[in-house]
């Protein structure tokens, strides 16, 4: 039966999928990422080969994978009203996730700065740390965010109403704070006075920092694929789902990154 026929004798709307090879090629790339870098670090291998011939299988196998969802929602019209709601709603768990993850990193900060051991000299930051300054970069950052916030509003509220051309200009000044973003944390981090080694203050900044500055690297990427499918017509004011969950993505985080820099960096100085 082709796809044509099984939608006309379809009686539910909801995406039946048809039979894809990458959701398992994604699972074992995955596995064979982590397996390799674990080996990796502990010197089992001694080179990063398996590591990169991992990346690359994962990212083609993501790549094929999304051409496929973007053909199903634009061409063969698959993403019906209960589907998107579906989709909406896994991506909103998928946030819950991302939270308790994150809500995990401040607890273990709050356990050390809130009591801190005497071999950290009672103090927080421990003796010896040089803690990043607030309002420097950290200001300059908190500041972009916010504004990307405002214009990634201004460019959904132009989609809505049909205004394509603010719709685009909205987006492409929102990917480019993002990429400032990135680029400031990358600067901040290859400044800092202490890294990732240096007891536990150094453990904890960076795991909740540069959690945070890979998912901004990942919206990056949310944001370049949307770009391109609004400048090829994909998105429309009454179907854009994917936009709207990217837009849910960068609220989240900026909210996650206020409350990175209220603890982190002003009262943990």
């Amino acid at each position: 039966m082709t796809h044509l026929e099984r939608s006309r004798h379809q009686q539910f709307p909801f995406h039946m999928v048809a039979p894809s090879p990458w959701p398992i090629m994604v699972s074992f790339a995955l596995l064979s990422l982590a397996l390799s870098l674990a080996l990796t670090m502990h010197g089992y291998i001694g080179d990063m080969n398996l590591v990169y011939l991992a990346l690359f299988v994962l990212l083609a196998s993501s790549l094929l994978w999304f051409r496929d969802i973007i053909a199903e929602a634009t061409y063969l019209g698959d993403h019906t009203i209960a589907v998107r709601k579906g989709i909406n709603l896994g991506f909103l768990l998928f946030v819950v996730s991302e939270v308790l993850i994150f809500a995990s990193l401040f607890w273990a900060y709050f356990h050390s700065a809130m009591s801190p051991d005497v071999l950290l000299g009672g103090v927080w930051p421990p003796v010896g740390i040089e803690a990043v300054q607030p309002t420097e970069l950290p200001l300059l950052n908190t500041i972009i965010l916010l504004a990307s916030g405002a214009t990634i509003t201004y460019s959904h509220h132009a989609l809505i109403e049909g205004n394509r051309k603010n719709a685009l200009l909205g987006l492409l000044i929102t990917l480019w704070l993002i990429i400032i973003f990135v680029t400031c944390q990358y600067i901040e981090y290859t400044n800092a006075a202490f890294t990732i080694t240096d007891g536990v203050y150094g453990s904890v900044f960076y795991a909740g920092t540069g959690l945070h500055f890979l998912h901004m690297v990942m919206l990056i990427v949310m944001l370049t694929i949307n770009y391109w499918r609004m400048r090829n017509y994909h998105l429309t004011s009454a179907h854009h789902v994917g936009y709207e969950t990217t837009i849910l993505y960068l609220h989240v985080l900026d909210i996650i990154w206020l409350f990175l820099y209220i603890v982190f960096y002003w009262w943990g100085v």
